[in-house]
């Protein structure tokens, strides 16, 4: 089932490609506003702007739909493209969906934490913020999003609350019950959407909890997931693939989240570094991955 959140009337020239790309994954966009307070209308220009409305290169060889480049702390599948430079590298997604819930994260970085205090229909400070922040290099990148927000009225989005059916590539998020199935370093696993318990991820996929602790190399009492975390469906690797040789750990990093973000087993990552188990991760100490 489809809703065109687009009107007959618009007061610019339409692009029938934007409009279908609208059409597609307008219900994708708000459910990413209800999950993550980003206005659905910057999701959708976004998408519209750096996917070229889903014909671009990144978007039909990766299904990246905002541009998103790898950075250091992605450890999926990729695709080379030239950009600000020649074949750089940026992140490839299994589905759309995961592409469009990638970008949620990514904007709840700390970097863009200022953008959340402005309110969920003010496209136009969203935009500048994005800018502002350093999203995209183009000095007339707030001035294009809300040309095309204005241009096919996607604000209406941002005050939209009906639910529907999206279409078959773009799965409802209830049937995921609240995660996001892919594999990190060869190995299953769920990337969890919102705050979320260890216990809901095992009965969701009908596994004990006991067992997803112990491949997740995590105690009873840390049973607490944060938006973002991987969980483990199967024991992890003994050292991360082979594109990642070293880690310089950051802060607020410890050397728990840095094994569940490679994949690593917590035992082998220590042992690879020759520090004794349970030793707390050090600011700017680079970590052997391989």
């Amino acid at each position: 089932m489809l809703i065109c959140f687009v009107t007959g009337t618009l007061s610019a020239q339409v692009d029938a490609n934007y409009q279908a790309y609208i059409e597609k994954y307008a219900e994708l966009a708000v459910t990413e506003q209800k999950r993550h307070a980003i206005p659905a209308s910057i999701t959708m220009a976004q998408a519209l702007l750096e996917s070229s409305a889903g014909t671009s290169r990144l978007a039909t060889l990766g299904n990246n739909h905002f541009g998103i480049k790898c950075g250091k702390d992605w450890t999926g599948d990729v695709v080379h493209h030239d950009d600000d430079q020649l074949g750089e590298c940026f992140r490839k997604y299994k589905k759309p969906i995961e592409s469009f819930e990638d970008h949620s994260l990514f904007l709840k970085r700390q970097r863009y934490a200022f953008l959340f205090q402005y309110e969920i229909t003010d496209y136009k400070s969203w935009a500048y913020g994005l800018s502002r922040a350093g999203y995209a290099t183009d000095p007339a990148y707030p001035e294009k999003l809300i040309k095309i927000i204005e241009t096919y009225d996607l604000a209406k989005l941002d005050t939209q609350t009906k639910t529907v059916e999206p279409e078959d590539d773009t799965p409802n998020y209830e049937q995921l019950w609240g995660y996001i199935e892919i594999e990190n370093n060869g190995v299953r696993c769920v990337r969890v959407i919102t705050k979320d318990k260890v216990s809901k991820v095992a009965k969701a996929f009908k596994m004990s909890e006991k067992r997803l602790l112990y491949y997740n190399d995590l105690m009873p009492n840390m049973d607490v997931l944060q938006a973002g975390d991987y969980v483990y469906l199967w024991f992890k690797k003994n050292r991360a693939h082979s594109r990642f040789e070293t880690h310089t750990i950051e802060a607020g990093e410890s050397m728990h989240s840095i094994s569940q973000l490679y994949g690593i087993k917590l035992k082998k990552l220590y042992k690879l570094n020759n520090l004794e188990y349970g030793t707390p991760a050090e600011v700017g100490k680079v970590l052997k991955l391989q």
